[in-house]
């Protein structure tokens, strides 16, 4: 079977069953390649690839069903987010992680975060104070099941979690703002999905206090609330001995 052929096929596949996660799902303008480019992302902020693991193109090409050509622009498209490693003529590996480096994403993610809250709760009308009530609800809901055990929903969670602190900051009028943010938010992430565990009652309650400042417009109480909600989670990863 050719590449082009093989792609094909993937493509009708992936459009029956799209990829989930922080990323919007695919839609029929994408190409095979922006597809598979979306999974092997998420794959990678999931820790399904671990982080330091070489990435062997012929399985890889064998797992998500494109051709190596098409694998090895992908994997170079995710260098540029430090996601994926280049190893000169030996191939990639996934990034592999560092106390360092989750002190440096979480210090930029606070920067970019509460830089684009003050914008965006400047200029946040009706139809933003009502993303963030919907955004809120459905975080709520699985936050709610996470707290009674149910943990298989931790990527759920993680979903409405990216939906609801961008609906805080989505009016900040910036889409480069927006996408650098959502970028260091993923990375970010990948640590937290490497702890596998849910930081528990006080990071819902960090949610339901952002959301209530929110609406208030209070500026200086939600980027506080911010900084603090993330070097917590910092304190949880670590705190978990995977890093």
């Amino acid at each position: 079977m050719n590449d082009q052929s093989s792609d094909a096929k993937t493509a009708a596949a992936m459009q029956r069953h799209p990829v989930q996660g922080a990323r919007p799902a695919a839609d029929s303008a994408e190409t095979v390649s922006d597809v598979v480019f979306r999974q092997v992302r998420q794959d990678i902020i999931s820790c399904r690839l671990k982080p330091g693991t070489k990435i062997k193109l012929e399985q890889a090409r064998e797992h998500y069903s494109i051709s190596v050509s098409s694998l090895r622009e992908i994997l170079s498209r995710l260098t540029t987010e430090d996601l994926v490693v280049a190893e000169g003529q030996r191939g990639f590996e996934v990034s592999p992680v560092s106390r360092r480096e989750l002190e440096e994403l979480a210090d930029l993610r606070s920067v970019l975060e509460t830089h684009a809250a003050r914008l965006s709760f400047a200029a946040g009308n009706l139809d933003w104070e009502g993303d963030i009530v919907a955004a809120h609800h459905r975080l709520a809901a699985a936050e709610r099941t996470l707290l009674s055990g149910d943990l298989e929903r931790t990527i759920e969670w993680v979903r409405y979690d990216w939906q609801f602190h961008r609906a805080i900051v989505s009016a900040c009028g910036s889409e480069a703002l927006l996408s650098t943010l959502s970028s260091v938010f993923d990375r970010f992430l990948r640590y937290h999905m490497l702890a596998r565990s849910f930081r528990g009652k006080a990071v819902v309650e960090d949610h339901k206090r952002l959301f209530d400042l929110a609406l208030k417009r209070d500026v200086e109480g939600a980027r506080e609330v911010i900084r603090r909600h993330i070097r917590s989670g910092v304190e949880h990863v670590l705190k978990s001995g995977r890093v």
